[in-house]
């Protein structure tokens, strides 16, 4: 057996608790390093101190786990100020602090993880000798379960399904001459400049149908969370400020509970496990261990769980999503056989046809 592969995960973080230490614990037995940067780029101004850092104290959470649970001296913490800016901001969006820790990356894998996303130990354990046994392989891909109000639900919808936003690019070899290229969405480059999607890409979907291997995000679990996002993403990406009020706490767009409510979305029952890391966060946040963090109260999740109706409106979103993705995806295979100058004739003379054909 091949040995195991050096792994470097690579995480960008504002305001992680309570999910920091139990983030990092799940990733120690695994990493041959750990490199978390911390801080926030001027979008999230709102939701950082006045220097650009958390203000749920995840920058003194990161240095005391140095300090206590890391014996193998396996986490780097870096901040704004440790690449030059000394109002403490990361320039840009996200693409700034990603390369940041990549270019202290010394593993031959860089495994990229948000704070709030986890995996089954077992499942990660075979993810590292799928690793070390598949030499062509370069790039995985992972299948999200997203996590709404707790952790007895689960949401989904178009967005997530046709728009095939629920696969996370994740895992990348890594090395001399590779360069992290983009955030949106994580892109690494081998040293020739290829993107390693193009070389031996292993996709979620094939991983979770073949291996039963998901990645846990529990993005949507907490209040403050989507509080946050709805801010965030108001600022960034000019979406409705209020869907954390209207639709989250309230439920009142019950087919539009993702955070982006563009698409139809919904909620659906989960009945399986959750990672060992998730159960002792979420025991400790119902002890009061995190006064601050409230949980949801989720009766009306159940009351509209199991409403008929709503049901009934469910299955027709899946259905009719089905269809109209399905018709999208054939009109645009049709379009791209079509020579060029029958496409730009489409393009400029029957625009909706070419929006159907490259609609997304």
């Amino acid at each position: 057996m091949a040995a195991l592969p050096r792994i470097t995960f690579g995480i960008i973080v504002l305001n992680g608790e309570p999910f920091t230490r139990y983030n990092l614990r799940a990733l120690y037995p695994f990493a041959a390093q750990i490199i978390v940067v911390e801080g926030a780029s001027p979008h999230a101004a709102s939701s950082a101190t006045p220097d650009g850092h958390s203000v749920d104290g995840t920058l003194a959470v990161l240095r005391r786990f140095q300090q206590e649970e890391d014996p193998e001296g396996k986490l780097l913490v870096v901040t704004a100020e440790d690449e030059g800016h000394p109002n403490g901001f990361w320039p840009g969006e996200k693409d700034e602090m990603s390369r940041a820790y990549a270019a202290r990356a010394t593993g031959d894998w860089l495994w990229q993880i948000d704070i709030d996303e986890f995996y089954q130990p077992a499942e990660m354990a075979r993810v590292c000798a799928m690793l070390a046994n598949n030499p062509a392989l370069a790039t995985v891909s992972f299948r999200t379960l997203t996590f709404w109000g707790g952790l007895t639900y689960h949401v989904d919808g178009w967005f997530l399904r046709h728009r095939r936003e629920e696969q996370f690019h994740r895992l990348f070899r890594w090395g001399p001459g590779y360069t992290y290229a983009t955030h949106r969405p994580p892109t690494v480059l081998d040293p020739q400049g290829v993107n390693l999607r193009k070389l031996g890409w292993k996709q979620g979907y094939d991983l979770a149908r073949e291996e039963g291997i998901f990645l846990y995000h529990y993005s949507l679990v907490f209040p403050f969370q989507v509080q946050r996002k709805g801010d965030y993403y108001s600022s960034y990406f000019k979406r409705s400020p209020d869907w954390a009020a209207s639709t989250y706490m309230t439920l009142a767009r019950p087919f539009r509970v993702h955070a982006v409510h563009r698409y139809p979305s919904w909620l659906d029952q989960y009945r399986g496990s959750h990672p060992p890391a998730v159960l002792a966060m979420w025991e400790d946040v119902r002890a009061g261990v995190f006064p601050h963090i409230q949980i949801r109260q989720t009766s009306d999740v159940d009351q509209l769980l199991a409403s008929p109706r709503y049901r009934l409106g469910r299955l027709g979103l899946k259905l009719s999503g089905h269809v109209i993705y399905g018709l999208r995806r054939s009109a645009l295979r049709a379009f791209r056989k079509l020579p060029p100058p029958t496409q730009q004739f489409l393009k400029h003379h029957v625009p909706v046809l070419h929006r159907l054909a490259t609609a997304t």
